[in-house]
């Protein structure tokens, strides 16, 4: 007896001994619509590699000739005159503000994002999950605009107290220490964005607590465990491959912010004087380039800018291919 499509049914049965099929004995249908969504599926990949690698070339191509003509060391300036004859510019400031800020947001986001994922999972009633889930997620819907308003127009005003108690306290830890600004600091700037990536671990980490096996939380209340000693030894090492994997997804959307810092960060003058504290001033990426979009005029400027966007680029590769490592070995784990 064969099927509709020309395989027996004898070849679509398991093998008697238990061995799994052969890769040449899967049955296939060979229908149109199966061939159109497969050739389908495997264009839009080439596709989305292929953008990626042409954003990435463009890149390139435009910033090798302005770094060339560069007068000043691109990573370890502070300077930023990309016109003129004798074209310099640094990406120092750039560069720690971006990791300074984003790395802020992490150390606050990650340990809220994971307890708030574990009271909706472990906690919570019934009742209320949904629900709250639900509010959770809708700070992810909230435009960029609005956290910068917010921050600029509430949160600034509230925060710039405690600002002062923690450099009267702290202050003599150097990451901490005093510089007289009191706007758009990197610390301010990291609890905002802290803020707006809080939805993406959340979110990540309560789908991965909620797949945790029954049977590992079941094993250790048998066992006597409390709760949280139940959540320590079953829940968390289950889901840790998906904290780090939510962590680095929402750092890379923490160091492409570009709208709710631009209203928010206190740019520096070159002539400024230069900390690594946290409550110093200064500019990201994103800012810069968004800020100064009307410097565009010749090749020479816009290159710097675009070597810029280059370091930017490459660290949100860096990040996310990370993530992809990540998430793969949870997977091979799993299997």
């Amino acid at each position: 007896m064969s099927s509709v499509t020309g395989v027996s049914v004898a070849d679509q049965l398991p093998d008697p001994e238990g061995r799994p099929p052969l890769e040449g004995d899967r049955a296939s249908t060979g229908r149109l619509g199966d061939r159109l969504f497969g050739g389908a599926a495997t264009a839009s990949g080439v596709l989305v590699i292929a953008i990626v690698s042409l954003i990435a070339v463009f890149l390139v191509v435009q910033a090798v000739p302005a770094l060339l003509d560069n007068d000043a060391n691109f990573f370890t300036s502070r300077v930023w005159a990309p016109g003129g004859d004798a074209p310099a510019f640094g990406i120092l400031e750039f560069l720690w503000t971006t990791v300074a800020a984003s790395t802020l947001a992490m150390v606050i986001a990650v340990p809220f994002g994971v307890a708030v994922a574990l009271f909706l999972t472990q906690y919570a009633p019934t009742w209320m999950r949904k629900p709250a889930a639900a509010l959770v997620d809708l700070l992810a819907a909230v435009p960029s605009i609005v956290y910068g308003l917010w921050g600029l127009i509430t949160f600034g005003p509230f925060f710039k107290p405690i600002q002062g108690w923690i450099e009267d306290t702290f202050g003599w830890f150097p990451l901490l220490a005093r510089t007289g600004i009191t706007g758009g600091t990197i610390f301010f700037i990291g609890i905002v964005l802290a803020i707006m990536v809080l939805p993406i671990v959340t979110a990540l980490s309560r789908e991965i607590f909620d797949q945790t096996p029954l049977a590992h939380k079941e094993g250790a209340l048998a066992l006597g465990a409390t709760k949280w000693e139940m959540i320590r030894t079953a829940v968390l090492p289950f889901g840790k491959p998906g904290v780090i994997s939510a962590a680095m997804l929402a750092l890379g959307r923490a160091l492409g912010e570009t709208i709710a810092v631009t209203f928010l960060v206190s740019g520096l003058n070159d002539s400024s004087p230069w900390t690594f504290s946290l409550f110093n001033g200064g500019e990201t990426f994103a800012s810069k380039i968004a800020n100064n979009a009307a410097e565009f005029s010749n090749p020479s400027r816009t290159g710097a800018y675009i070597a810029a966007g280059l370091v930017l680029f490459v660290l949100t590769f860096v990040v996310n291919s990370i993530a992809r490592v990540v998430i793969e070995r949870r997977k091979a784990f799993t299997e």
